[in-house]
């Protein structure tokens, strides 16, 4: 049934992830532009569960315990300093409890569907295809950081990224993925490698774009 609704959605996601590279560029627009951030993320993640192709009670037990754990997670992360460094979160990510903003807890469902969807497909054992998708994860973290500081998603109070922020996202992305492929539900979705593809071209095209203005 969603099939017919795919091309209206992916041009939707490519609609919106274009304007808002544009519109963060712009001085007039990007405070507005900033605001929606969190909404651009929670309409990503209903978008992705609309093509979701399996609501067994697995699946919802994952969904709910990888918005808790990554919310979770970050809470300690920020409060201690121990999992990936001492950082504080920005006003950009919106609402706030306990310091976090809530929509991260939801980003760590979205980003560990997506990788977890991709390396499904792959013909080689279990261990391997969790190791790659959080190495995936990783590797989109690279991207985000220089733009997630200068948008002031989150800040590492003037000091660079410590190795210890990429080595915490793999191994807590490790985990929730071992969990994603050990859940006997289908970890099927089309959507999923166009939009994790949108997140990439996203966060790489505004890292360009921050590297020629020469800030």
């Amino acid at each position: 049934m969603p099939d017919r609704f795919y091309r209206p959605v992916l041009t939707l996601l490519i609609l919106a992830y274009t304007a808002g590279i544009i519109g963060l560029q712009m001085p007039s627009l990007s405070p507005l532009f900033r605001s929606l951030v969190p909404y651009n993320l929670l309409g990503s993640l209903l978008l992705l569960l609309f093509f979701h192709t399996d609501w067994k009670p697995s699946f919802l037990f994952y969904g709910i315990l990888a918005i808790k754990l990554g919310f979770l997670i970050e809470v300690l992360g920020v409060h201690t300093g121990f999992v990936f460094g001492n950082y504080v979160y920005g006003e950009t990510l919106g609402w706030k409890l306990w310091e976090v903003p809530v929509v991260i807890g939801f980003n760590w469902l979205m980003l560990t569907y997506c990788c977890g969807v991709i390396f499904d497909r792959f013909l080689v054992p279990v261990y391997l295809k969790t190791i790659l998708a959080a190495s995936l994860m990783v590797l989109l973290d690279l991207l985000i950081e220089p733009v997630a500081i200068r948008l002031d998603f989150w800040n590492w109070f003037g000091a660079p990224v410590p190795i210890r922020n990429y080595l915490g996202w793999w191994i807590v992305s490790l985990v929730l993925l071992a969990i994603w492929y050990g859940l006997p539900f289908r970890k099927q979705n089309r959507l999923a490698l166009p939009l994790l593809t949108l997140q990439f071209l996203f966060f790489a095209i505004l890292n360009a774009l921050i590297f020629l203005s020469g800030d």
